[in-house]
């Protein structure tokens, strides 16, 4: 017995150890750095007392690179709660030579990530780390793709989070871009695949870490970011808000909410006719259409701040997770262009994935036009949201509020690409393009040789707007399922939701289509 307990003493001993990680002194200067430390942050993301840790003694095989262990080798994994539902997590440990990746850093996160997806369970990734570890020279290349690998292999099976919560630069940098979702530390984090020193030498620019590669500019001007928040524990929040509108896998629907004081979808919402005005030329930010309808005006957006033209994110009809595309006609008139449709078609297909339903809210007047946008290559990244929106078999809804013209009315879930159904306000105008456009081109004789041409003209995009761009020309053919009150629409859609919640829907079978990318 009193072997036993010395063996036990051991045991505690060896992972009081692996929980110091690198040392107070690397434990101190990290939260110098306004960071907390791998297990720390465990604690702020998980429910209390619900992690257990895998693989704590794992340690490399080489334990010759100057003598250095590596307790832990330098990532905590396990497995955990997050609002009583099972996720499985690794973080890297910054304070094990610089939360660098090696072999068997790599094995441990392989070996969580096979775990949740044969358990159907989330994964999330904390990453903090400097990058591949230089002295196990082409294993850590290895590892980086086995990691990368799993991440491709289990994309669609269960969600997958990356937390940027430090460096995260060359190779480290593309498990985030393949999983579902990246958030970033303002401030603290960064993503890069080659840093500021290199770019310099080569190119001659000088620019900063945070300039190159910061939360800003990867949430505003890349894309590569979808969250962002001021500190840690507001972004490890918003993890724990997401994964609560997530189903745990693709076989599984989203989890339902308590209503929560919503209001009555029976109820209508009339503040709905103040928002949207009449006149298709005046702006207005669609979120605020969007909180109307949505349970408790609580929606999560997505890509906040990139591509605003277009709004994408999550909220609940009746507690149930739905996922919101809509124009923005705040930002370049809620057109379209090559940021806008590779944000969207994304989503979609994320949404798709994982059994949300998706409701779009269509004011487009186009895609937005111009050399650039041709050049660009506006026809491949449009074509992705005719190919997302085709592809997805979920339940689908449209609500036309107002304008929906040529190309774009088609691609933003029409009923010939796949919508269940079609709803407009009675102000919406569709159609190939504008009334003015359009009467610009088809009466352009009698505009030309009219006595006043100005006033004709304005006669003419009446005339057009009348008896062409209204809805109920689509309702005749079908293409509108239905021209509602938009006082109605939660409780419409509340409906809708609630018919369709039992689609069953398979595309032809085929090894896997070819988005064009």
């Amino acid at each position: 017995m009193d072997d036993m307990f010395s063996k036990i003493e051991e045991m505690e001993l060896r992972r009081e150890k692996v929980k110091l990680g690198g040392g107070v002194k690397r434990i101190d200067a990290q939260h110098d750095r306004g960071k907390l430390t791998a297990r720390e942050r465990i604690d702020v993301l998980v429910d209390e007392g619900s992690f257990v840790e895998l693989n704590p003694f794992i340690e490399n095989r080489g334990m010759d690179f100057g003598g250095a262990e590596s307790p832990g080798e330098g990532v905590v994994t396990g497995y955990a709660k997050i609002n009583g539902k099972t996720i499985f997590l690794f973080a890297q440990d910054f304070t094990v030579f610089g939360g660098a990746l090696g072999e068997m850093h790599a094995l441990k996160i392989a070996k969580i990530m096979d775990l949740a997806a044969e358990n159907g369970a989330p994964i999330i990734g904390l990453n903090d780390s400097g990058g591949a570890r230089i002295q196990e020279g082409v294993l850590s290349l290895d590892g980086y793709g086995q990691v990368f690998y799993r991440n491709s292999i289990y994309s669609g099976v269960v969600p997958q989070i990356s937390v940027i919560m430090g460096p995260c630069a060359g190779g480290a940098v593309y498990s985030p871009a393949i999983t579902d979702f990246v958030f970033m530390v303002e401030k603290t984090s960064q993503m890069f695949i080659t840093g500021p020193k290199v770019i310099e030498s080569v190119t001659g620019a000088n620019i900063n870490s945070e300039d190159l590669g910061g939360a800003a500019v990867h949430s505003t001007k890349s894309g590569n970011a979808h969250f962002t928040a001021a500190s840690e524990e507001k972004v490890l929040g918003e993890v724990r808000r997401l994964i609560s509108y997530l189903p745990s896998n693709f076989e599984e629907k989203p989890p339902k909410a308590e209503k929560n004081n919503a209001r009555d979808t029976e109820d209508r919402v009339d503040e709905l006719l103040d928002i949207v005005p009449v006149d298709s030329m005046k702006v207005y930010d669609v979120r605020k259409v969007i909180a109307k309808i949505v349970d408790n005006e609580d929606f999560m957006e997505v890509q906040a701040g990139f591509a605003k033209n277009i709004v994408v994110g999550f909220g609940r009809i009746n507690g149930e997770t739905v996922g919101v595309v809509a124009n923005n006609p705040k930002m370049m008139a809620g057109g379209l262009d090559i940021d806008s449709s590779d944000k969207c078609s994304r989503f979609i297909r994320f949404c798709d994935c994982f059994n949300i339903p998706l409701i779009t809210f269509e004011d487009v007047s186009g895609f937005i036009p111009g050399v650039q946008q041709e050049h660009g290559g506006i026809i491949r990244h449009g074509a992705k949201i005719l190919y997302a929106y085709s592809e997805a078999t979920v339940p689908k809804l449209t609500v036309i509020l107002r304008k929906a013209f040529g190309g774009a009315y088609v691609a933003l879930n029409s009923k010939a690409i796949g919508a269940d159904l079609v709803y407009a306000w009675p102000n919406a105008e569709i159609a190939v393009m504008g009334p003015g456009g359009a009467a610009n081109i088809i009466f352009a004789k009698e505009i030309k040789e009219s006595s006043d041409p100005e006033r004709t003209r304005k006669e003419k995009i009446e005339e057009y707007r009348e008896r062409f761009a209204n809805p109920y020309i689509a309702a005749r053919n079908g293409m509108v399922d239905d021209v509602i009150d938009p006082r109605d629409t939660r409780k419409v859609l509340a409906s809708a939701l609630e018919m369709l919640k039992n689609k069953k829907k398979e595309n032809p079978k085929k090894k896997h289509g070819n988005i064009p990318l």
